[in-house]
């Protein structure tokens, strides 16, 4: 009874975090792009690029997430954008570092046990299941 709960409770609780982000990244663009070039260390993109993939990442899956929509491959992009932000950022503290394993873990569990019954992905899969019985 209180699973479809705490699963909606993990997946607030890791959107809220990413989108806060990107909504702070475009509060100044320029404090961003500066941040992208002289504090993050992304591997293979230029920081520009990194700057506006980051930013769009972190203002789109997190409504996914919420939403409960493609959770599964959701869950896991932003598993790995969690993973290169943690590593990507040299001057990473202990309390840091436990942040982004408590949110690895949270995110883990929605990819692995799926978003729960309080999802589009639920919804849309039992209506699409009923149709094709018919």
């Amino acid at each position: 009874m209180t699973a479809p709960i705490l699963d909606i409770v993990l997946r607030l609780w890791v959107a809220k975090v990413f989108f806060q982000s990107g909504l702070t990244k475009i509060q100044s663009w320029d404090t961003t792009i500066m941040l992208f070039q002289y504090e993050y260390n992304v591997p293979i993109l230029s920081p520009e690029i990194a700057a506006y993939l980051g930013t769009a990442a972190e203002l789109t899956l997190p409504v996914l997430l919420l939403i409960g929509f493609i959770s599964r491959p959701t869950a896991l992009a932003l598993f790995i954008f969690n993973y290169i932000a943690m590593i990507s950022y040299g001057d990473i503290s202990p309390a840091g570092i436990n942040d982004h394993i408590m949110w690895g873990v949270m995110l883990a569990v929605t990819f692995f046990h799926g978003p729960g019954k309080l999802s589009l992905d639920y919804w849309l899969c039992h209506k699409l299941s009923n149709s094709l019985a018919k």
